[in-house]
């Protein structure tokens, strides 16, 4: 137990008298990342961070609900993905110049593999660019 306390306070977990823990997201979403990667499990990861196995699952929910941004992979065996992407904050009008077909876009769509998020066309730039990220790390 002692050296569980010392592996999670170095992560920045806040360790209570209690023993209550108060979990960065950061820390979090280390976990979840880690329950992702080929050959791992949940209940491996949940026992590794001292945790049930139900509230690591619970984490992993709110990942894929978009409650939890999950950070960039940095294996050295994931090939990087590369698409165009152009992401504007400010609605842009039609050029004049466009012939025939002046509609603005009524939503963002972002594809990848067989999962398609539809969003909102005023959608912000940061949140495409956080749904975008996730997307890339769970592919």
């Amino acid at each position: 137990m002692c050296a569980t306390n010392a592996f999670l306070r170095s992560l920045g977990v806040e360790i209570y008298a209690s023993g209550q823990r108060r979990w960065p997201d950061e820390v979090k979403a280390q976990a979840v990342a880690e329950t992702l990667r080929a050959g791992s499990t949940v209940n491996g990861v949940a026992a590794r961070f001292g945790i049930k196995a139900n509230h690591l699952s619970a984490w992993r929910r709110m990942a894929k609900d978009g409650e939890l941004i999950l950070p960039a992979v940095d294996d050295d065996e994931s090939e990087g993905v590369f698409a165009p992407l152009v992401v504007c904050d400010e609605a842009q009008p039609p050029s004049p110049d466009a012939v025939g077909d002046t509609r603005v876009a009524a939503e963002v769509r972002i594809s990848v593999g067989e999962v398609t998020v539809h969003l909102d066309a005023d959608t912000s730039a940061t949140r495409l660019a956080e749904i975008v990220r996730a997307l890339g790390a769970s592919s």
